[in-house]
């Protein structure tokens, strides 16, 4: 900018020339520069001004805003800060088959202490203890009056025990909120959920985390956030489960058994309706592993699918159908059982004298060791492995269970003549009653292989054929007589006509080899109706004696089979089957199943 000059020569010399006073000049381009200079300044001001007014009205604004949005919110206590990774509390539901919660997430509270902000350590100290019994009074103070700036205090909160530590108005002592994983029906499917624990925690969330069962097994799921909402839906059925625990516990008492295990699968799809191992626990005050002992002997033992044992006679209807598969023999040929069987140093010998032979259908039906020997020694060693690994006797089952990796079936090594020949009537090659299930469902279904299953899923794929329809209906018919006639007559269930094969093994001892005289595990397992089975059921007994006569009575026959026949009688009508005529093909006829 030119500024103009006060005194300019062209006017100074024009006014001399007119005769006027050339200052004039001077003084009037002063008066014009003040007041130039004065609307510049105002200019300015009114500008600050102005601004200064949009920032002022910018600001109450924003304090109005904020201000309001107090107002409608929840009050809630101030958290303390934490730098790590966020922390994904929500978990999502587990339910059974009908959709009824087995599992499910409670908002609770932690507490904790900044002994730092304590008014009266003493008081609080005194106060909790009261409050928690589990807690030293002791221990509380010489924590509070430390040097430690933050300690836990409980993880874990009822309403009532929140309010309580509130009511003490210690500011030293506040709540982080938790979501808790509960299990509203207590120690019922406790081996099939198996229980949650905290990961990762902070003051202001923590981590759940699977610790067994199918809620480790699905963890990731259960915990991504792109499937929060989603719920983890189990072949289980609650009410189903309830029925069978109920009358294995009571016959586990009855029968003065150490466990006990029960299996019901849908015999067509694998789906595991009820699955129980006892004794059991409650997975939500979920007891810690043994450190020392026998692990079968905890209660987080799963004997269902973790517990391998000798099965005894129930093996003895796969020689049996292997055979008949195999075009060896009918239900009607005669086999050699003079006994005993001499083996090398063996010696094979059945728990009655039979006779000198008896047909197929009749060494199943009165349990013939001689008798499924000589089939097997018919069938051979190497066909014998092949039947037994195509019913899956030579891998841990596939269920969805992390413990059903540790139920992997033993069995020789070396394969020998002597193998072929106790394999075949359940001795020398141990298995879990998940895999018994599955392969006594793969028989009598039809002849279909399937995968024992805990989730629940719109389609089952049918597995490859293990044997023809004829063969998987004579054994129906062989393991019916076993029930009417033979060695399972408490199996019998009016209206419901039950197929099925007693097995009792003795016990192995732990150290030094060899076998209890007085200890074995009984099983039955069977199928229902007989005719067109939809269900196939296994029990087993751990060191069942009952004693109601002079002598003690441990066979599966007098323990497994009667547990057995009352879980059929109750969950039945449960699975929507009604009483029925049992079909009777030879007499062209039809009769009660009785």
């Amino acid at each position: 900018m030119i500024r103009k000059p006060l005194r300019p020569l062209a006017l100074v010399l024009e006014a001399r020339a007119a005769g006027k006073n050339p200052g004039d000049i001077e003084r009037e381009n002063i008066k014009d520069r003040h007041e130039q200079a004065r609307d510049a300044s105002r200019s300015r001001a009114e500008s600050r001004l102005l601004v200064l007014i949009l920032a002022f009205i910018s600001l109450f604004a924003l304090v109005a805003v904020r201000m309001g949005a107090l107002s409608v919110s929840e009050p809630m206590e101030p958290q303390s800060s934490y730098s790590g990774p966020s922390i994904v509390a929500q978990r999502g539901n587990i339910v059974d088959r009908q959709g009824r919660i087995l599992a499910i997430n409670l908002d609770t509270h932690s507490l904790y202490a900044t002994p730092q902000d304590m008014v009266e350590p003493e008081l609080a100290a005194q106060a909790l203890a009261q409050i928690f019994p589990d807690l030293d009074q002791q221990d509380l103070l010489r924590w509070f009056t430390g040097s430690r700036k933050f300690l836990w205090v409980k993880k874990k909160l009822s309403p009532e025990q929140k309010q309580a530590v509130h009511d003490l108005g210690e500011p030293g002592l506040k709540f982080g909120p938790r979501e808790l994983r509960l299990y509203p029906n207590g120690s019922l499917a406790a081996h099939v959920l198996g229980g949650a624990s905290f990961g990762r925690e902070d003051v202001a969330a923590a981590e759940v985390v699977g610790v067994a069962g199918v809620e480790k097994t699905f963890d990731d799921f259960l915990r991504d956030p792109s499937y929060a909402g989603q719920e983890l839906q189990l072949t289980v059925d609650l009410s189903i489960q309830s029925a069978v625990e109920q009358v294995l516990r009571g016959g586990m008492m009855l029968m003065n058994a150490k466990g006990a295990a029960g299996i019901l699968m849908d015999a067509n799809t694998g789906e595991i309706i009820s699955v129980v191992s006892l004794p059991d626990f409650d997975p939500n005050d979920r007891p810690a592993p043994p450190t020392k002992g026998n692990p079968a002997d905890s209660p987080l033992f799963n004997r269902a699918i973790q517990g391998v044992y000798e099965l005894g006679s129930t093996f003895k209807i796969f020689a049996a159908a292997q055979a008949l598969e195999m075009g060896l023999v009918t239900p009607d040929t005669m086999i050699d059982i003079r006994g005993p069987l001499k083996w090398g140093k063996f010696r094979i010998t059945d728990f009655h004298n039979y006779g000198n032979e008896l047909s197929v259908h009749d060494i199943i039906k009165k349990s013939s060791n001689i008798g499924s020997a000589r089939l097997a020694l018919q069938i051979g060693a190497d066909k014998q492995q092949e039947f037994l690994k195509s019913l899956g006797f030579f891998e841990p089952t596939s269920v969805e269970m992390v413990e059903a990796s540790g139920g992997r079936p033993k069995y020789p090594k070396d394969w020998k003549d002597i193998s072929t020949i106790t394999i075949s009537y359940g001795h020398g090659l141990s298995a879990t009653p998940m895999h018994l299930a599955a392969a006594y469902a793969s028989l009598l279904n039809g002849g279909y292989k399937i995968t024992p299953t805990l989730l629940k899923r719109d389609f089952y794929e049918r597995g490859p054929r293990v044997v023809s329809p004829q063969t998987s209906r004579q054994a129906r018919e062989m393991l019916r007589s076993v029930v009417k006639e033979g060695t399972a007559t408490f199996g019998n269930v009016p209206g419901y006509a039950v197929a099925g094969k007693t097995g009792t093994a003795d016990k192995p001892i732990e150290t030094g080899g060899g076998y209890y005289e007085d200890r074995v595990i009984s099983t039955f397992a069977s199928a229902f109706p007989a005719h067109d089975p939809k269900y196939v059921l296994v029990v087993t007994m751990d060191e069942p004696e009952l004693s109601t006569g002079i002598e003690p009575k441990r066979t599966a026959g007098w323990t497994a089979v009667p547990v057995a026949a009352e879980i059929i009688t109750r969950v039945a009508p449960l699975l929507g089957l009604r009483p029925e005529i049992e079909p009777s093909a030879q007499l062209g006829v039809t009769q009660t199943s009785n």
